[in-house]
């Protein structure tokens, strides 16, 4: 059974199948608007979300399927004890399709090699989050035209940011791509992604902890929250929240066409006024998110067909 648990489970041929799949969407949507009619996604999420849910829920509405939602772990057998492999095999007798997050590393793993339909993982601790990643690179195609070439500022919370660690992972596979990891020292990118992706796959990179000074080189500018939830001291938390916001002024020296990316939710880590400028691509993301999240379940429901 195919299920999605890490980017690298897809090669960049697939990558590129669903980006057409989902422009095709964005340009067809009536073409598509009873691909899953009859069958039903079960979103199991074990953490607080928003966009990635309801995005989710919305791409299965929009194909004509059903939707089947666990919102929290208390609202689950999971408060009772009940392990992931049992609420997998359990999921597995009412719905064809599992999105599920939690706070546990590796839980999508496990539930997928449990289930007997296919799993996608929503976002699993400060591990993975693919499908994020596939709305990011179908934000980088639609802004960019293409992934070769280009310079990727990261910026904020690189040790514990999920959605890094997958960007990193999926566009290293790419030509001509080089990283600019901006970041406190204390939230640097791991050494096993450094090692295992960065070094392994020859990616050129820079650290620095200036934001300013790295931003006329950047192609994209990928920002991210600093994570009160992955913090087990408060203190350390309070003191490098608001390592970098970035506003107009730090925007002055950036490239026109530079684009800039969040995978939100925000605190204060972007000005509003940013918000207005048209290089400022993160709502667009949140759309391109649907797009990409209808175009992998049509995909790993056919393969489950197989």
């Amino acid at each position: 059974m195919r299920s999605l648990i890490d980017i690298r489970d897809l090669s960049t041929a697939e990558i590129d199948e669903l980006v057409r799949t989902a422009c095709d969407i964005i340009d067809n949507p009536g073409k598509y608007s009873e691909k899953c009619h009859g069958k039903k996604l079960a979103t199991l999420f074990f953490e607080p979300s928003t966009r990635t849910r309801l995005s989710f829920e919305a791409a299965m509405y929009e194909l004509g399927g059903n939707v089947l939602s666990v919102s929290s772990g208390s609202s689950s057998s999971a408060a009772k004890g009940e392990s992931i492999a049992d609420t997998a095999k359990t999921v597995s007798c009412y719905a064809d399709i599992i999105a599920m997050r939690h706070p546990k590393e590796g839980a999508p793993y496990v539930a997928a090699a449990n289930a007997s339909i296919p799993v996608i993982n929503a976002g699993d601790g400060g591990h993975n989050h693919p499908t994020q990643t596939l709305a990011d690179l179908l934000t980088i195609y639609r802004e960019k035209g293409g992934f070769d070439n280009l310079t990727i500022g990261l910026c904020g919370d690189l040790k514990f940011g999920r959605t890094v660690h997958s960007l990193i992972a999926a566009m290293s596979r790419y030509a001509g791509i080089k990283f600019v990891l901006i970041s406190p020292l204390e939230l640097k990118v791991p050494s096993y992604v450094k090692k295992d992706v960065i070094k392994k796959n020859g990616i050129p990179y820079t650290q620095t902890t200036d934001l300013v000074s790295v931003m006329p080189e950047l192609d994209i500018l990928y920002m991210t929250r600093v994570q009160r939830e992955r913090f087990f001291n408060e203190e350390d938390y309070l003191r490098l929240k608001d390592s970098y916001i970035l506003d107009t002024r730090k925007l002055e020296t950036a490239k026109p066409d530079l684009c800039i990316m969040h995978p939100l939710p925000r605190v204060n880590e972007i000005s509003v006024a940013v918000d207005n400028d048209p290089r400022a691509c993160y709502f667009k993301q949140v759309l391109n998110g649907k797009y990409m999240r209808m175009a992998l379940i049509l995909k790993l429901l056919e393969e489950a067909k197989k």
